[in-house]
């Protein structure tokens, strides 16, 4: 009994390092997972003809819904890249949220709209939609445009949803690019022979911010210049090359970018489409997919794509920066305890052991732990003398291990896919990567507190989310 007093008192005294090594651990076998998958993905990919896709009698048809609010800045070039994807059997379906800007009148002298009869059935619940629209112009036949009520992203989402005509819906969006082969690259898994039905896929997203665009396409890709939004591009490589790529071949996927992403669209109004109760739909609505699976007994996958597929534009101010992670961290925290059930259940299998546990810890909690962690110590410093080359010794490993993952990521970025092509721009990522854990991190720790607080509050609002827009993209 006193031996295990005496561990009980190490492991209370050592809380901060045991969840160091316990994270730390995590990320290393996920990198592993990664760069095993990723490996054989471009190995097999080598003989893959993606124009047979097109050419092919089976390859289903597709509804790209981008719900679109306040995004006249970009929405003309935008549409106009989702018209030029290289696909044969698509539609564009752009939802206008109740816009306050001048989108509607933009899409409409830009494309040539005129508002039409169409036929469709509200099979899943939405703000009431005021009039739905088509080109006059041939050359965009596949384009339709939705005016509709404000009701909020998942809001929109569910109208496309009602008015699409396709097997699958894409939902991306409308301030995001997809790259010319997005479509034949995310649709393979659905024409892949298996015992399993695919109910969705997701892929690589992209910082687009400082990229030069023209005609809705990208023509130069170039690092941010804003530290901001360079500091992202870390995140985003992390989280998408060495997070969301290992889940996925360990079934235990739970997030499909809302700025991307497939979907069987039966499974999706068999769930009762995206949750307009949460700001995390994109979430929350694989987590409910990946359940009604489950529980009506059916075998499923849910895929994922490590190609760079699509880019989007991050905020580059704190101001909007700290509401975006916010609303990311009420989002999280809703989707778990709304499908707390799934907690360490078998009979999800990978999904409800790995999975979920991974975010409920790992990605909720440990952030909690952390910033209470660090305003202990700093307590203790000012009120008593801690052991200070433990401490030192225990911030110089946490340091140098969170600097050498990042490190990692972009090298193994470049390595593969190479989206950068000056040696400068993927110097100054390295260089990024030894201020991130000084000067950017304590942020997310203080968002993540508040975003938790948010949450407990009962916030609901989406908060403001001001764009640029490309034109000054292009000014770098």
């Amino acid at each position: 009994m006193e031996f295990l007093l005496d561990i009980f008192r190490w492991g209370f005294k050592n809380f901060l390092f045991i969840i160091t090594i316990a994270i730390f651990s995590a990320y290393v076998i996920l990198a592993v997972f990664s760069a095993i998958t990723l490996r054989k993905y471009l190995r097999k990919n080598s003989y893959v003809d993606y124009n047979s896709i097109i050419l092919s009698p089976l390859a289903p048809s597709i509804s790209l819904i981008a719900p679109a609010y306040n995004e006249g800045k970009t929405i003309v070039e935008n549409v106009r890249a989702l018209l030029s994807l290289y696909y044969n059997n698509f539609e564009v379906i752009v939802v206008n949220d109740g816009s306050t800007d001048d989108l509607l009148e933009r899409c409409i002298e830009a494309y040539d709209l005129e508002k039409v009869n169409y036929y469709f059935d509200y099979r899943i619940p939405c703000q009431r939609i005021r009039g739905v629209y088509k080109s006059k112009n041939r050359s965009f036949y596949n384009l339709t445009f939705i005016d509709k009520v404000n009701g909020g992203k998942a809001d929109a989402l569910n109208a496309g949803i009602n008015v699409s005509r396709n097997k699958l819906i894409v939902s991306i969006d409308a301030d995001s690019i997809m790259e010319p082969d997005a479509l034949q690259k995310m649709v393979k898994p659905f024409l892949e022979e298996t015992d399993k039905k695919v109910i969705g896929t997701g892929g690589v997203v992209r910082i687009i911010n400082s990229c030069e665009i023209r005609s809705g396409k990208i023509r130069k890709i170039h690092l941010p210049k804003n530290f901001l939004a360079r500091v992202q591009v870390l995140e985003y490589t992390r989280a998408f090359l060495m997070g969301r790529i290992a889940w996925a071949r360990l079934d235990g996927l739970l997030l499909i970018s809302g700025a991307l992403g497939m979907f069987d669209k039966e499974t999706v109004i068999k769930c009762g489409g995206y949750s307009t109760k949460t700001v995390g739909e994109d979430m929350e609505l694989v987590v409910r997919m990946r359940r009604y699976m489950v529980e009506s007994g059916q075998k499923y996958v849910v895929t994922y794509i490590p190609d760079p597929l699509c880019w989007t534009e991050v905020p580059s101010s704190l101001k909007v920066l700290g509401r975006q992670r916010n609303r990311w961290t009420r989002g999280t925290a809703e989707t778990l305890f709304s499908h707390k059930k799934i907690f360490l259940n078998p009979k999800y299998r990978s999904f409800g052991m790995f999975g979920y546990t991974y975010w409920f810890f790992f990605e909720w909690l440990t952030p909690i732990f952390e910033f209470f962690g660090i305003s202990f110590f700093i307590l203790y410093a000012i009120f008593s003398t801690p052991n200070w080359p433990f401490a030192i010794l225990l911030f110089t490993f946490v340091y140098t291990f969170a600097v050498s993952l990042t490190i990692w990521a972009v090298l193994f970025e470049e390595m593969t896919f190479h989206k950068y092509e000056k040696k400068r721009d993927v110097l100054r990522l390295i260089g990024t990567a030894f201020l991130e854990p000084v000067l950017y991190h304590p942020l997310t720790l203080i968002w993540a507190i508040k975003g938790n607080w948010s949450f407990l509050i009962g916030q609901k609002s989406w908060g403001k989310m001001d764009r640029k827009g490309f034109d000054t993209k292009k000014k770098g």
